[in-house]
């Protein structure tokens, strides 16, 4: 399994970085990077006290049918906190008509990992290794359904692990996440309303502990974010985005705020 893990990653960089950008009269590759007030994923603060630059890179592969698009991208986000988490992912997504998308996402977080000697990029042994693989489904929305939903669920990698009745350090959970969203575009600003929770239910007695740090199943992403492009000139204009996030398992509330280039 290892062995298969370390040839995609492998593959997936190599399309990544060495992509022939002058294929096209319009680029297939695009990149950019947001800053954030604060890191936060699915709930859960993963930037601590400090603001999160985020740079991202992605290729949208051209196919011959336009109800099909495949993109291969790899993400990041870096924070001046030396108790958070650094990261780099890499992922591949096949959408369907813009509606219905597949994809595979590869997290790495090697500044939280090498505090256990562990950070080593080509590393994936089950026990050990600092990746994360999940694969998931969703639904993106139409402008006759203005709802969304997400489905997703680790495969592979350092995902939270059951205990054994021994106290020893069990299989991993397989961590599942489930998300519905509503959006909708009030004047120029986009809008979008979502609730999101943990569906692995953590067994306290021995000591178990959720990926998403849940100590039982239920609602941990609970929001709204509001989006827009703010006029800066006749040729320029700067995204902006605030979001209200509550995270009703772990009693927490953020108010966040990114700009993105």
């Amino acid at each position: 399994m290892s062995r298969i893990l370390k040839a995609i990653t492998v593959s997936l960089i190599t399309i990544v970085f060495t992509l022939d950008v002058f294929s096209q009269n319009v680029s297939p590759v695009q990149l950019g990077a947001d800053i954030m007030s604060r890191y936060i994923w699915r709930g859960v603060n993963l930037g601590g006290s400090s603001p999160s630059i985020q740079p991202w890179l992605k290729y949208n592969a051209s196919t011959n049918d336009s109800n099909h698009a495949l993109t291969i991208g790899t993400w990041g986000a870096y924070t001046f906190s030396q108790t958070s988490n650094q990261e780099v992912d890499l992922y591949l997504t096949y959408t369907y008509k813009s509606v219905i998308s597949l994809t595979v996402t590869d997290y790495f977080f090697p500044e939280y990992y090498s505090t256990k000697g562990r950070s080593r990029y080509f590393s994936y042994d089950k026990d050990s290794t600092c990746h994360v693989f999940e694969g998931a489904i969703s639904f993106n929305g139409t402008e006759k359904i203005p709802f969304t939903f997400l489905f997703a669920m680790n495969f592979y990698g350092n995902d939270a692990r059951k205990i054994n009745t021994n106290g020893t350090s069990g299989n991993i959970f397989m961590t599942k996440y489930i998300e519905v969203g509503y959006k909708k575009n009030i004047k120029g600003t986009d809008f979008n309303a979502f609730i999101g929770a943990a569906l692995d239910k953590p067994n306290k007695d021995r000591g178990e502990l959720g990926y998403y740090g849940n100590k039982t199943a239920g609602v941990i992403n609970l929001g709204v974010k509001a989006s827009k492009s703010i006029q800066i000139s006749d040729k320029y204009s700067l995204p902006v985005q605030a979001s209200l996030i509550t995270n009703p398992e772990s009693e927490n509330i953020f108010l966040t705020f990114g700009i993105s280039f």
